[in-house]
């Protein structure tokens, strides 16, 4: 069974920073990325990595947000440095299995407070 499982969202003030973690197991992954999700909107992308390292930002979030992945431990990270009111959202971690199978996490809120 291929299980993503966040953590390290919460509350924080504007300017503050987060780190968000994705552990993951039942499989290995291609691709692995973070969305966010906010009420009435839907899923954007936020940052991507590929196995290689290729990487991907939102242009919202580029030169604030760092994604990193440890493929020793099988899980990708989002530093999240600057946060603004308008990051609040629900962060969903992603994986795009060899397969091509897409799988996702169960999200983790983040609230930005001004």
């Amino acid at each position: 069974q291929v299980q993503l499982v966040e953590s390290g969202g919460g509350l924080v003030q504007a300017g503050g920073s987060l780190r968000l973690s994705c552990a993951a197991s039942g499989s290995t992954f291609r691709n692995r990325g973070w969305y966010r999700q906010t009420p009435g909107k839907q899923r954007e992308l936020v940052a991507s990595i590929t196995a290689g390292g290729t990487i991907n930002y939102a242009d919202s979030v580029k030169g604030r947000f760092t994604i990193s992945r440890d493929n020793a431990k099988n899980t990708v990270y989002l530093q999240m440095n600057s946060l603004k009111p308008e990051d609040t959202a629900v962060y969903y971690c992603n994986g795009v299995a060899w397969n091509g199978f897409t799988y996702w996490g169960q999200g983790t809120q983040v609230t930005v407070s001004s």
